[in-house]
């Protein structure tokens, strides 16, 4: 899949949730979604990143934006992570990897000098229409929420 850049039409999603139910990107045509990829469940970053969006979530609910976020863990893994957490926002379970296949993310990464395929954690910011109004590559797991506000600001 070619590189996705602003100005894109979001790719097409379909997936299952902790919960067993089919979640479409279409059905959220209205509002601002923050679509956010990452790799594991109930790692130290993470964690915080879910954390940041669900301590703000009320707000972010308030100004229009909706929170899904999205890794290759099963569903049953979302749910445990839910649950310890306390996350109130969808989390997609891709465990065929076309969710980030398609939106480009699924990458070599190297840790230690060993070199595997992994997710690389980015956040989509999804207007009204389905279209991609902003990539953020280099995500603050501290501030993901504050990150996506500062760009709606103004």
């Amino acid at each position: 899949m070619a590189e996705l850049n602003v100005g894109d039409k979001a790719p097409a999603l379909r997936a299952k949730n902790q919960n067993g139910e089919t979640v479409e990107l279409s059905s959220f045509l209205g509002k601002k979604v923050i679509l956010y990829f990452y790799p594991k469940d109930n790692t130290p970053g993470c964690t915080t990143e879910a954390c940041n969006f669900r301590d703000n979530y009320q707000s972010l609910l308030k100004d229009g934006f909706e929170v899904i976020g999205v890794s290759i863990d099963s569903e049953q893994s979302h749910q445990k992570f839910i649950s310890k957490f306390d996350l109130p926002f969808h989390l997609l379970a891709d465990v065929d990897q076309k969710i980030v296949e398609d939106y480009g993310v699924w990458v070599e990464k190297n840790m230690y000098g060993k070199k595997y395929m992994g997710t690389a954690r980015t956040t989509f910011i999804i207007d009204e229409n389905g279209v991609i109004a902003h990539i953020i590559k280099k995500v603050d797991n501290k501030n993901a929420s504050q990150q996506v506000r500062d760009l709606y600001k103004g």
